[in-house]
């Protein structure tokens, strides 16, 4: 059986540091991890999972990034894979980002940065849940 991804998605190399220390804590080596720079790195690592036949579970990703914004990245990942569990974490998004986030890529959460590691964790786990 072939594992499950998390997909982490943010342009500051220190936040994605931080949630890989967080995921593996919790999770140690239960999932995979994968993480981008950009929406459009993100996009293309959710194609090569795919192809790979790796299911990404959970994808928790930055509002306000270079070229694309959070928000429009996940509705494009909602439209192809609306299963997966859609977490914003952001210190910048306005709120019509976050509610069209909601409305039209099912956002299970939005967290505000700095995050609480606990809050975090419970809120994928929470997410999974659903699956």
């Amino acid at each position: 059986m072939s594992k499950s991804a998390i997909l982490c998605v943010d342009d500051e190399p220190v936040v994605l540091d931080s949630l890989k220390i967080q995921l593996k804590n919790e999770f140690s080596d239960t999932y995979l991890y994968e993480f981008a720079e950009s929406a459009d790195e993100a996009l293309e690592v959710v194609e090569e999972l795919h192809d790979e036949n790796i299911s990404i579970l959970v994808i928790v990703s930055d509002w306000l990034m270079p070229g694309m914004k959070g928000d429009e990245f996940l509705i494009q990942v909602h439209h192809r894979f609306p299963k997966i569990i859609k977490v914003m974490l952001t210190g910048q998004a306005d709120n019509s980002a976050i509610k069209r986030a909601q409305v039209e890529a099912n956002l299970h959460r939005c967290l505000y940065k700095p995050w609480d590691g606990k809050e975090l964790i419970d809120t994928i786990k929470a997410g999974l849940a659903t699956l």
